[in-house]
């Protein structure tokens, strides 16, 4: 099993596998208070740094986050992503969701999508900083892809806003908290496996 997670993209798809299984358990249990990412409550009651991803208000806001795990661990197997960016990608799990502190306005958020920034942020690092040329475009096409969708969002504006696309508000901050939480940890992984390889 040990060894089986060492292949490029096993321990990648482990992790989505463990957030689409948590997402439908919680969707299951229907118990988002107990779960969702609450600011006054981060320090006291800290398993809401990684149960916050689980929590989803809408059947079309879950169902749209469980599609994009899956399409995230589509692109991290293709893309060959070792174990270090796994790893990257569960560290910025919970940052993804502690740094929305950085917008104490948002008084409740659910949902998978901060979470799946921060793949797609780790992914994309990765791609882009490793293997063959062209695997280096498209980790950098992807990069640029998620910060010009991350920008246009203008998470500065409001911790919570409405948009024709969904059925419920939206809190794109924790869009850019993921990206951000997602890149920072697999330049983090990057440079330490540099560092011990040398």
């Amino acid at each position: 099993m040990h060894t089986r997670l060492r292949t490029p993209g096993v321990a990648w798809v482990a992790l989505a596998a463990v957030l689409a299984i948590g997402a439908v358990l919680a969707q299951v249990a229907a118990t988002p208070a107990v779960l969702d990412w609450q600011p006054d409550r981060w320090l006291a009651q800290p398993w809401r740094w990684w149960t916050a991803g689980f929590v989803h208000l809408s059947t079309s806001h879950f169902t749209a986050n469980l599609l994009a795990v899956a399409l995230l661990a589509a692109f991290g197997m293709v893309g060959g992503v070792p174990p270090r960016t796994a790893l990257a990608w569960a560290v910025a799990w919970p940052l993804t969701h502690v740094a929305l502190l950085c917008m104490p306005s948002l008084r409740h958020y659910g949902g998978l999508s901060g979470v799946v920034h921060a793949g797609a942020g780790a992914a994309a690092f990765y791609l882009g900083t490793s293997g063959p040329r062209r695997q280096r475009l498209v980790g950098f096409a992807a990069l640029a892809l998620l910060l010009a969708k991350v920008l246009s969002e203008t998470p500065w504006r409001a911790a919570v806003q409405v948009s024709p696309h969904w059925d419920i508000p939206i809190a794109p901050i924790a869009h850019l908290t993921g990206a951000v939480a997602g890149v920072t940890c697999a330049a983090a992984a990057e440079c330490w496996h540099r560092l011990h390889r040398a």
